[in-house]
């Protein structure tokens, strides 16, 4: 096994220990990502009961809050920006956070009523499907781009200083053999030299630019030089060293601003977590009553499906005892085949809606054979308020500009480009560096005897003879010696100076803070657009709601009144001063007046629930907290289940 391999398990093994060594592993340790949890909530299990899956509004938003997967891949954003700051805190440049929203799909939309399908548009269109197929855009996701610095950058500024300390070193030996042109210098013709050498260090940056670096060297050689006084020796030295900028890449604001930028993205992506929140719940919303309105429909076509079977079967008897032509037989025979067509399209309309709910709720979709074969049965009635709350619409809109995560988003985007603007104007600076150095040195080793000049003759304890060099004895001795050279400061050498780099024009620079002036002035100028957007879609939902409200308030009536005339025509034709023709007619006004009636509601309730989206109240209004959203978890227990008696759709 290669040792770099062996290093890293090592590391490994030791950070799944606990150990005081553990925080000296833990810079090489990546950190493990908790993983997916792809099982539905339990909430899912308490509500289904013999094949059907019993389903209130506040249920449906809890479900979508703990399933829905357009939540959970933004939920991961949170950790993912968080990792940015820790980047940025190291001194690294920043990957970035996504700006996007996710949409739940518009699904099959309530019974064609295209007219008050366009009242209650507001922020999320609703889609009418006039044949039995599901269109592309009833079942696929939409994304909304939150951004309003769009894709153009700022320049990256003056390069920052890495933050985070490194100990720098390395090891190196040599073998060097060279031949000499005099034997002055060396004494030899030809000299041999062995070099063993080393150094240690730390450097870390400041937020000033400052760079700074410690650095202990040491080397020992041995040579067969005679004229070197010491062999082998070994010379050392402990230095410190500093590069100040001065102009470009001075100070904090500008060494810092990634950091500052980090910080800014992690509470963008809390908005974005929180707005991803408002689309999913404000979708689902729609989706429940979109599939309570095609339920009420199909009872509605259930209902003319026997209206027009009665009236078949009473033409029948009449054909039968002679009183009834033929030809009204067939009409009402033809009636009860519209009726039942238009159920056939009705029911198939419901499924694919139950479809698109049980994908939006649920974690594996259909995947699960109970979640596959339960029929969704909504609980949760739509209902009308006696009366509509009255509040200005610039209290509304005031409210919205300060609920809605839009605007925090944008402002802190803002805020962000102010803080990047700060970089390219520092670009402009000249290069004006401080640099200065500080060091010891020391040198030690064995006296050479073979060394020709001034020797001297002692006797050691054994009495033989042995030369030494006149060298200072302070020399003579191991590395320690040295060491304590070093910090005795008997050789030092100081350094320092000033670097200079001076753009004679300086067009890239200027032509980059020219760009990004503009683009912060563009970004302002969208800021006021979105101000103005969510301004238009207050007004806009407001107008929508009571239209929506007048729409279906008519569409009762109308209902009401296609019903009597029904019953005065049936009356009619039981004393044979009418047809059948006649009465088909007036059961198709019949059930055109009650479909409208349903898909009036509805739309009603989606005026209702995207008035709640513009002015941001979405998860207040449906009792969810940003922290449930964000834990995937909602306290709230189950609704209480109906009556097993009651019958399912």
């Amino acid at each position: 096994m290669k040792p770099l391999a062996i290093v890293l398990l090592c590391f490994n093994a030791t950070a799944q220990s606990a150990h005081w060594y553990d925080s000296l592993a833990g810079p090489y340790v990546a950190k493990q990502a908790p993983r997916v949890d792809f099982t539905n909530s339990p909430r899912i299990e308490d509500l289904l009961r013999v094949g059907n899956l019993y389903l209130s509004l506040s249920d449906a938003v809890a479900l979508a809050v703990e399933n829905n997967l357009d939540i959970e891949v933004q939920r991961l954003w949170v950790p993912i920006a968080s990792s940015d700051v820790m980047r940025a805190k190291g001194g690294g440049t920043l990957r970035g956070i996504t700006l996007t929203v996710q949409e739940v799909p518009p699904g099959i939309g309530g019974p064609a009523t295209p007219l008050l399908n366009a009242a209650a548009s507001g922020s999320l269109p609703t889609t009418t499907i006039p044949t039995g197929l599901i269109e592309e855009t009833a079942i696929t996701p939409t994304t909304s781009g939150i951004s309003i610095t769009g894709a153009s950058g700022f320049s990256a500024g003056p390069a920052i200083p890495p933050f985070d300390p490194a100990i720098v070193g390395n090891l190196q030996w040599q073998r060097q053999t060279t031949p000499e042109t005099t034997t002055l210098a060396s004494g030899t013709p030809i000299l041999n030299m062995t070099a063993f050498s080393g150094s240690l260090g730390v450097q870390k940056g400041l937020s000033l630019g400052t760079l700074v670096s410690l650095t202990y060297d040491a080397t020992r050689e041995t040579t067969n030089s005679a004229n070197s006084l010491l062999n082998p020796y070994t010379s050392s030295s402990l230095g410190l060293s500093l590069t100040q900028p001065l102009l470009r890449g001075f100070g904090p604001a500008v060494n810092r601003r990634f950091i500052r930028i980090a910080e800014n993205n992690q509470k963008t992506s809390s908005q974005v977590f929180r707005q991803q929140a408002i689309a999913t719940v404000a979708g689902v919303i729609r989706l429940y009553e979109d599939l309570e309105s095609l339920i009420e429909d199909v009872k509605v076509k259930e209902e003319t499906l026997a209206t027009a079977e009665r009236l078949y079967e009473d033409n029948h008897v009449s054909v039968q005892q002679g009183t009834l032509a033929p030809v009204e037989l067939t009409r009402a025979e033809a009636g009860v085949a519209a009726a039942r067509q238009d159920l056939a399209n009705s029911r198939g309309y419901e499924l694919q809606q139950e479809l698109i709910v049980k994908t939006i709720l649920t974690k594996r979709a259909t995947a699960d054979p109970a979640i596959r074969s339960a029929r969704l049965v909504p609980t949760t009635p739509i209902e009308l308020p006696a009366a509509e709350p009255t509040r200005p619409v610039e209290d509304m809109v005031a409210e919205a500009f300060r609920k809605r995560p839009e605007m925090e988003e944008a402002r802190l985007q803002i805020q962000n480009s102010r803080i990047s603007l700060i970089g390219s104007r520092n670009e402009l600076l000249p290069e004006l560096d401080l640099f200065a150095t500080a060091q010891n040195s020391g040198l030690s080793g064995q006296a050479n005897a073979s060394a020709p000049a001034l020797n001297v003759t002692s006797v050691n304890t054994s009495g033989s003879a042995a030369t030494a060099a006149a060298t200072d004895q302070a020399y003579i001795g191991g590395l320690g010696s040295g060491v304590s050279q070093i910090f005795t400061g008997r050789f030092p050498t100081y350094s320092v100076g000033i670097q200079l780099n001076l753009p004679l024009r300086n067009r890239i620079a200027q032509a980059d803070v020219d760009r990004d002036e503009l683009t912060l002035r563009q970004w302002q100028v969208q800021y006021q657009q979105l101000e103005n957007s969510i301004r238009l879609e207050v007004e806009g939902a407001v107008i929508a709601l009571n239209q929506a409200r007048s729409a279906y308030e008519a569409a009762a009536d109308a209902r009401k009144l296609q019903e009597q005339s029904l019953a005065i025509e049936m009356e009619r034709y039981q004393t044979g001063l009418s047809t059948t023709f006649l009465v088909m007619q007036y059961q198709s006004f019949v059930a055109q007046a009650r479909s409208t009636e349903v898909a009036a509601r509805g739309v009603y309730a989606k005026a209702r629930t995207a008035l709640e989206r513009a002015l941001g109240e979405t998860l207040e209004n449906h009792d969810v907290t940003i922290d449930e959203a964000y834990g995937g978890r909602v306290s709230r227990p189950p609704s209480a289940m109906p009556p097993v008696s009651q019958p399912a759709h």
